[in-house]
């Protein structure tokens, strides 16, 4: 027999850690090659790590809702015949949290005589902390509000495991009483929210689901730093609606794909940015970033009702087909979960469909860093007045309303209404002969 261990793979450039969401197997049961054996998920994107072997699985080293590093050893499977590869002694430590602490023996001293106290794995204030930092000091005996105090090394101000030994370490002097003076407080505050309970005994309180949380504070973040204003413009897609008709069926017949008006719109908004350079920038505190490359997110809906933003790299590049081909492959595995980290990240501007819920406009929050969005509302039919060297006529036409909402700090109402009175032009004077 020999030991397979399992580690938690690169997921892109800037993603260094991800959470534990749920295992899909347990400890004995047989692995096949390329199967799925746990879920994780990083700040937007939920995937499967698969495994590279066949055997049974005989050790798990993380539990649910921990935060492992890119590169640990996160399960242990045992196989037939090879050679021989044992877990390492660090990740050893991970999942033994007391012998972790041993470090401070001062401290675990002062522990085995105390009542530790259960520690929630979000506090009051947003901060996370994952299973190993939260066994650690609830053995220590420290409370919430002392563990709100120490100052995290990691991701997002993160507290780790050192981070929480050294402070530890530090501590291991004080009084044992003042150790247990503290642990009274966080016991009172846990049972008063330890259950939310309905108001009238029919409303059904539901937690959060962690990819709400995250979209939520981004929003919030978001409003909070830029200045939002919007522009909004009136665009008569009437040559699209009828080119596309014409051409669709052979689209499909030649290329193997759908064409909806989503890439149509999308090539145009690159084409657009690429002449209004200073539409497609991030702002760094009192500096601003130029981006080189055009890559245009994509607002898509999941289908737990979330939403998440794969991005198109140098849109600016592809031609209609291949924005059709890169729309229509990111959008489908968006719904089916399947997307790469690195497919979501690297935006630097973002369009969004409101029309896909029969919304008419909105006015979309921006995605930071970016400093601008675009919402495409509703196309519909409407009664229009035509002018023509004859006179002027009402007609149907098919119309739709674009939002564009913008960070007023560095975009001004100029910059940002040309934008888009440049994008009604570029769709208006659309070719009805042209080839796709």
């Amino acid at each position: 027999m020999a030991r397979f261990e399992l580690k938690l793979p690169k997921m892109g450039e800037s993603v260094a850690e991800a959470t534990i969401t749920s295992w899909l197997k347990e400890v004995g049961d047989t692995i096949e090659l390329d199967e799925a054996v746990v879920e994780i998920a990083t700040d937007k994107v939920d995937s499967e790590v698969p495994s590279e072997v066949e055997g049974t699985l005989v050790e798990i080293l993380f539990d649910k809702d921990s935060v492992v590093n890119v590169g640990d050893t996160i399960a242990v499977i045992e196989t037939e015949g090879g050679s021989v590869e044992d877990s390492t002694p660090e990740v050893k430590t991970e999942v033994a949290p007391v012998a972790a602490v041993t470090e401070a023996a001062k401290t675990v001293e002062v522990a085995k005589e105390t009542v530790a106290t259960p520690i929630s794995k979000t506090s009051e204030s947003g901060k996370f902390y994952s299973p190993l930092v939260r066994n650690i000091a609830q053995t220590e005996g420290v409370s919430m509000e002392e563990l709100e105090t120490i100052a995290g090394s990691g991701k997002d101000g993160r507290v780790t495991k050192e981070d929480i030994l050294s402070y530890l370490e530090n501590r291991s002097a004080a009084p044992v009483k003042t150790v247990a003076k503290t642990e009274v407080k966080p016991e009172k505050k846990e049972a008063v929210k330890a259950a939310p309970v309905s108001v009238n005994g029919e409303d059904e309180v539901v937690e959060m689901s962690r990819m709400g949380k995250l979209i939520a504070k981004h929003m919030v973040d978001s409003v909070q730093t830029s200045a939002h204003v919007q522009s909004f413009i009136e665009i008569d897609v009437t040559n699209i609606v009828k080119w596309r008709g014409k051409v669709k069926d052979a689209f499909l017949k030649r290329e193997g794909e759908k064409l909806t008006f989503t890439p149509i719109l999308m090539h145009a908004v690159a084409a657009t940015i690429k002449k209004y350079p200073l539409i497609n920038i991030a702002l760094n505190g009192d500096t601003i970033i130029k981006k080189k490359n055009i890559n245009l997110g994509m607002a898509a809906a999941l289908p737990d009702g979330n939403l998440i933003v794969p991005v198109i790299k140098n849109a600016d590049q592809l031609n209609l087909v291949g924005m059709t081909k890169a729309v229509n492959d990111l959008a489908g595995r968006a719904r089916d979960n399947k997307l790469k980290p690195d497919e979501i990240q690297g935006g630097t501007y973002t369009v969004t469909n409101v029309g896909s819920f029969g919304s008419v406009m909105g006015t979309p929050i921006i995605n930071q860093p970016q400093v601008a969005i675009l919402a495409l509302g509703a196309i519909r039919k409407v009664p229009a007045v035509i002018e023509t060297p004859d006179g002027d006529f009402i007609g149907i036409r098919q119309k739709m309303f674009v939002s564009h909402s913008y960070d007023h700090r560095v975009v001004n109402g100029a910059l940002g209404g040309m934008f888009i009175k440049t994008l009604k032009e570029t769709l208006e004077a659309w070719d009805m002969n042209q080839d796709f």
